[in-house]
């Protein structure tokens, strides 16, 4: 039985840009780093609130160690569509951001009656960033 997501895993070829997106400018503490076989940093786990994560692998460095080596223009087969994170105070959160100029939406209300904003990573991922209202389908029974 599923109990919930554990992480999401990306692979990049710019570890050093999508670590400082994730933990310095959207806040994400860094749980643990994992070495290389040379030794040197090639992964980071990121933590997201209750025991979830994203995981993020260079490239050239450590993905075949245990991220999954992919293709340097990705594959065909690859669905991937964006990553949506629940934020507490939306309007602050997207004010936050555009202060570390960071281009991020307006917000608006999605047809699930969450309220939503996006951004895009440095790997040019869509990050969703929802606050769940009183009428939002994710907390209805």
């Amino acid at each position: 039985m599923i109990k919930q997501l554990a992480h999401l895993c990306f692979v990049t070829q710019r570890i050093n840009a999508m670590l400082r997106f994730y933990r310095d400018i959207l806040g994400m503490s860094l749980k643990f780093t994992m070495n290389g076989d040379d030794g040197k940093p090639a992964g980071y786990y990121l933590a997201c609130g209750n025991g979830t994560f994203i995981e993020i692998f260079d490239q050239a460095g450590g993905a075949d160690k245990g991220g999954g080596r992919v293709s340097a223009g990705g594959s065909s087969a690859v669905q991937y569509r964006h990553l949506c994170l629940e934020v507490a105070g939306l309007d602050e959160f997207r004010t936050h951001l555009q202060k570390k100029n960071l281009g991020v939406s307006e917000i608006k209300v999605g047809k699930d009656n969450s309220r939503q904003a996006w951004v895009k990573d440095p790997d040019g991922n869509d990050v969703e960033l929802m606050e769940y209202t009183k009428d939002s389908l994710q907390t209805k029974p």
